[in-house]
């Protein structure tokens, strides 16, 4: 049976991206001077790159491969400066391996590669499917407390903003006191993002669902800190001990300078609603699993009654540009006109939309609440 990766409807189905190939993976490991493949590789169902567990004679690493539109040697720098940062200030990251002439990405044909040791704990959550909810509350308070820790570790990261919009986390709309206006402003050093939209009525739909909340959020979240974050805390990126404790922190792709705020609002809408499932009503809403991610954190670093105000508002807006960097990169980079449809009325514009439901607002209140 052919290699099979996660689709946008909770299925399974063929890659965008072709696996990693057996001569492919023994030129990665010879490039980083690892060694020989023993065993077979396990091949990730992740769908945005391709990615493998390989064990060779003395260690075992993650390889992991991406097309250089999408992810080149600088970019993926810009990635790895963080996670050795965060790395020396205490959070459990995976190392990062040096090719042999010391880069932390090597280049081949249209390929970008990266390498790092394999993550120590139980990949518990490795099967699950973006968005899938986190039902373990023991394990959504472990995942809270860890991102406070990260969020300290942050603090004193100062790099500037990423080179790239595809894939990428941001909340440069957020800030500026107009999206509409900002949006269009980058839309010229986006040709990919101004090609699909100019078939859609983004001023119009953008105007309904998004600038009456970021009207409201923008003078308040513009004040907060920008600070390195993570902007992808779902739990299939965290491993696990046997006590229930986070062992080590994955895949850095989606960070940028955000904020801790946005960051912990990531990790509430990824893990707390189950958006593949919106159909089945009030069970595709987790409102003890949001509970639980702001207790572990508030363990860990305080937050204020204001804060938690800011943290409800924020939810709604806080998927927009990721949003907007998957309908470039499936307009422009993978040529999936479905996919990029999917990403603007199912992910941009629908789970704005959602916001306005009891459910969703029964889920901010709990938030508001925590206070």
């Amino acid at each position: 049976m052919s290699h099979r990766v996660h689709g946008l409807a909770g299925d399974v189905i063929r890659p965008d991206w072709p696996p990693l190939t057996p001569g492919e993976i023994e030129h990665v490991l010879q490039v980083y001077a690892l060694g020989s493949v023993r065993g077979t590789p396990w091949l990730s169902p992740r769908p945005l790159s391709a990615a493998a567990k390989v064990q060779t004679e003395d260690t075992c690493v993650f390889i992991k491969r991406h097309h250089r539109k999408v992810r080149d040697a600088g970019t993926l720098a810009e990635e790895h400066r963080f996670m050795a940062h965060l790395r020396d200030h205490g959070i459990p990251v995976p190392r990062v391996l040096s090719d042999r002439a010391g880069a932390s990405a090597h280049e081949h044909d249209e390929w970008s590669y990266e390498v790092h040791a394999c993550a120590r704990g139980r990949d518990l959550y490795r099967d699950a499917v973006s968005w899938t909810p986190l039902r373990d509350l023991d394990h959504a308070r472990a995942a809270g407390a860890m991102l406070a820790r990260l969020h300290r570790a942050a603090a004193g990261y100062r790099a500037p903003q990423r080179d790239t919009h595809i894939l990428v986390a941001r909340d440069d709309l957020l800030r500026a006191p107009g999206p509409v206006a900002a949006l269009e402003a980058q839309l010229p050093q986006r040709p990919g993002l101004a090609a699909y939209l100019q078939d859609r009525d983004w001023q119009g739909d953008l105007e309904r669902w998004i600038v009456p909340r970021h009207a409201r959020l923008q003078p308040r979240y513009a004040r907060q800190p920008r600070t390195w974050a993570h902007n992808d805390w779902h739990v299939s990126n965290l491993c696990w001990s046997d006590a229930g404790r986070v062992s080590d922190v994955l895949d850095f792709g989606l960070a940028s300078p955000t904020g801790a705020l946005f960051d912990l609002a990531t990790a509430i809408e990824r893990n707390a609603v189950a958006w593949l499932e919106l159909e089945r009503g009030a069970d595709a809403v987790h409102e003890d699993t949001a509970r639980a991610l702001v207790d572990g954190y508030r363990q860990v670093h305080p937050l204020s009654a204001d804060a938690l105000q800011l943290l409800a508002d924020l939810l709604p807006l806080v998927h927009v540009e990721f949003a907007l960097s998957e309908i470039e990169y499936f307009h422009a980079v993978t040529g999936a006109q479905a996919d990029a449809d999917v990403a603007y009325d199912a992910f941009l514009i629908g789970h704005a939309r959602w916001f306005d439901t009891p459910q969703a607002r029964a889920l901010l209140q709990v938030v508001r609440e925590a206070a």
